[in-house]
């Protein structure tokens, strides 16, 4: 008979039989093939956790906590040292740390703060009046707050996680309870939801899944696909744009977002004190919830003569443009500058009548500012002849197609030159200048 080695059995990695000292608590029996064996450890750094009372105290920041069946906390906290702390189970169905204590927080920092918090595979429920899950400080700010599979069933509050790095989720799920989470201090790094689900939250849950609390900064991007489901007063998250200092930072990408089953991307209350158009968002494929469309446009709404003094000079178009649906770009006279750093690349499409004396040609030319350079750059030029209509109005239309590279505080505008004689130009109603995203 061959020899039985516990990493043949994975079931018997972390139980021993019936009636065995609690002495051998988390071993295996290994046997020789001939009818005899001996007890032995598996992972030197594993610890079962069967009880409250094995998650009380100073924890070790080495070993893993294997949670190892439904495991009733009452009031008892689990501190997170300064060195981390390291959970597991078997499944979020089959491993779960539970409390129905009242003004009860679950995971707490010593006075220093606390290091890295990482778990798989395990269930959370605090379902307490006034309690929470979290209560955690970052020892150094450079400390990481990340899980897989781990599910929050009924919990009345997921807590405050205060000046981590980083956090991180995957194959997490918030099912029932209100699980608002706080985010507070500053994140030098973000926080990365993948795979995530939310359901069946409580009817009367305020405030938001993710929510900014004193102080917080986050450096990096927070980046979710979540799939979730609110209730009628609830948002998905309540940040404003000076959270983020870096454009583009808020990232939501994928994400199936409803209230009560229904999508409504109009809806104020998702998003409560930021939009798709602010320049720290970055949202693109979204269902029931708005996208971000870098770009804007600028239209002439009022007409004014340009006067041309010389027919070798490009002159700016005159008149008053008016801009419009404006993301990430700005326009404080005339021209539409790009206040974010991504995307790049654009797309420009210009749709000109310009008004002039009949058979002159006129120039139109796209101008870049190049920012980093401090120098004007020709984008595109296009040319045509001022064809003479009855009425006195000759007219030359343009139609601009072309692409370009924007860097932050970088602009664009249009220039026109009459190549034949000192004629003035008017541009028309409704002549545009259109930037977009390529």
């Amino acid at each position: 008979m061959a020899n039985i080695q516990h990493k043949d059995i994975p079931e018997l990695q972390l139980h021993e039989p019936k009636g065995a000292s609690t002495a051998l608590s988390g071993t295996v029996y290994t046997s020789n093939g001939a009818g005899s064996g001996a007890w032995q450890k598996p992972f030197d750094q594993l610890i079962v956790v069967r009880d409250a009372s094995d998650l009380a105290g100073t924890l070790s920041s080495t070993s893993v906590y294997f949670i190892d069946g439904i495991i009733d906390m009452g009031s008892q906290t689990i501190q997170v040292p300064a060195g981390g702390l390291n959970l597991a189970g078997h499944t979020f169905d089959v491993s779960k740390l539970t409390s129905s204590a009242g003004g009860y927080t679950m995971f707490t920092s010593p006075g220093g703060g606390s290091g890295n918090l990482i778990g798989k595979d395990y269930a959370i429920e605090v379902t307490g009046a006034s309690s929470q899950v979290y209560n955690l400080t970052s020892a150094t700010g450079f400390d990481a707050f990340e899980f897989a599979r781990i599910n929050y069933n009924n919990c009345t509050s997921l807590g405050i996680i205060t000046g981590y790095r980083q956090g991180f989720e995957t194959g997490t799920g918030r099912f029932g309870g209100t699980p608002n989470l706080t985010l507070a201090g500053t994140w030098v790094g973000g926080y990365f939801i993948e795979a995530s689900i939310v359901r069946s939250l409580d009817v009367g849950m305020t405030g938001a899944l993710f929510q900014a609390g004193v102080g917080f900064s986050m450096a990096s991007r927070f980046r979710s696909n979540m799939n979730a489901d609110l209730p009628a007063s609830a948002a998905y998250l309540d940040f404003a744009p000076s959270d983020f200092p870096n454009p583009s930072t808020l990232q939501l990408d994928g994400m199936l977002l409803s209230r009560n089953g229904v999508f409504d991307a109009e809806d104020p209350n998702l998003t409560p004190n930021i939009s798709a158009a602010d320049l720290p968002s970055s949202w693109k494929n979204n269902v029931g919830l708005n996208n971000t469309f870098e770009g804007g446009e600028l239209k002439i709404t009022s007409e004014a003569t340009t006067t041309i003094s010389s027919t070798t000079t490009f002159y700016d178009i005159d008149g008053t443009w008016a801009a419009q649906d404006l993301q990430h770009f700005d326009s404080p006279s005339n021209f539409l500058r790009h206040l974010g750093n991504s995307p790049r690349e654009y797309n420009i499409i210009s749709s000109l009548q310009l008004e002039s004396a009949s058979g002159d040609d006129l120039t139109v030319r796209v101008q870049k500012w190049d920012d980093s350079a401090s120098s004007f750059v020709e984008v595109a030029t296009q040319t045509r002849e001022v064809n003479s209509f009855s009425g006195g109005r000759d007219i030359a239309f343009f139609t601009i197609l072309t692409n370009t590279t924007l860097d932050q505080n970088d602009y664009i505008f249009l220039q026109v030159k009459n190549e034949t004689s000192t004629n003035n130009v008017t541009a028309e109603l409704d002549s545009f200048l259109r930037i977009g995203g390529r």
